[in-house]
């Protein structure tokens, strides 16, 4: 004998034909991918902001070399060192200005990532979907730490092929070798350099840094860059004071430095030999594992703060 809640569900199933056409169960690796297209999707600046610096540097760029091949044409002949002096810095310009421009990005990203969505109660619309707060949190902290660096790769290395080509040209008429340019700047070589700098430094060196916005996007209702900027503030002016110490001013400059990898000058980035690679001695390094325990830490208290406080706005 079939029960009523039975029959009810017998008639549903048959009166919707698609009833079953969306998953009863989304795992949790497709939850993530959704959630990675979502920032995307809301933060368009995460590769607009990149593909607009490489722009301006390009131009910048192309600018100086026609100077140069004015001069070249004035008859102020430049020797070969110097050009390529002038050719080595406007390499590494492209990859320094996007490294600057797209830490500046993921910063502000990462301090209004887990505020914003508070403020406009879109958390309502977003806690109603099957997503857990893990998945939230560490979907928003990806981005900062491993697809800004690649996006900052990615453009650089397109950047600096289209500089080659284009100086090329440029230089062709000034009697500068341009063979010896191709030579100079052997490219598999200065990305190999590029994406090093990127996975050890911008990736895991920094990842506490990110780790602790996203923390303090979690917490604060408004002004988060007040609340992050403030804390460590107050801690070195009260250490000094009182201890005449300045440790803490010194483990922040050691984070921001880049720690091992901090040495590793824009010429040594493009132009040394392969073995200034240390990446053994980077990842024995006790700051990669204290940093990345940290942000292990501010994670999960950003999951904790969402879950429990998340939907306040006031």
């Amino acid at each position: 004998m079939t029960t009523p809640s039975a029959a009810t569900a017998a008639t549903t199933a048959e009166a919707s034909p698609h009833a079953h056409a969306f998953p009863r169960h989304i795992s949790a690796a497709r939850c993530f991918y959704w959630s990675l297209l979502r920032e995307f999707w809301e933060h368009r600046s995460l590769y607009i902001v990149p593909s607009v610096v490489a722009a301006l540097v390009l131009v910048s760029t192309l600018v100086g070399a026609s100077r140069l091949r004015d001069l070249a044409r004035a008859g102020l002949n430049l020797d070969a060192a110097d050009q390529l002096a002038n050719v080595e810095r406007a390499f590494t310009a492209p990859a320094l200005a996007l490294m600057a421009a797209t830490f500046i990005l993921a910063f502000f990203y990462s301090l209004s990532a887990l505020q914003s969505d508070r403020r406009d109660r879109s958390i309502l619309f977003w806690k109603s979907m099957p997503v857990s707060d893990v998945i939230t949190v560490l979907s928003k902290a990806t981005i900062p730490i491993v697809f800004v660096p690649l996006i900052t790769f990615v453009v650089s290395v397109v950047t600096q092929w289209i500089l080659l080509l284009l100086m090329s040209a440029v230089l062709a008429g000034t009697g500068f070798n341009v063979a010896s340019l191709w030579t100079h700047f052997f490219l598999g070589h200065m990305w190999l350099m590029l994406l090093y700098h990127f996975l050890t430094v911008h990736a895991l060196w920094y990842a506490p840094i990110f780790g602790y916005l996203l923390l303090v996007s979690a917490w604060s209702r408004r002004g988060a860059f007040l609340w992050a900027t403030m804390p460590p503030t107050v801690i070195v002016i009260l250490e000094k004071i009182a201890f005449n110490t300045h440790y803490f001013s010194d483990f922040l400059a050691y984070r921001f430095h880049a720690g091992p990898e901090g040495g590793m000058s824009p010429n040594m980035l493009f132009m040394a030999p392969m073995s200034n690679l240390t990446p053994l001695q980077f990842l024995w390094s006790t700051g990669l594992w204290d940093g990345l325990a940290l942000t292990a830490i501010f994670l999960a208290g950003a999951v904790l703060l969402r879950r429990y406080r998340g939907v306040t706005t006031s």
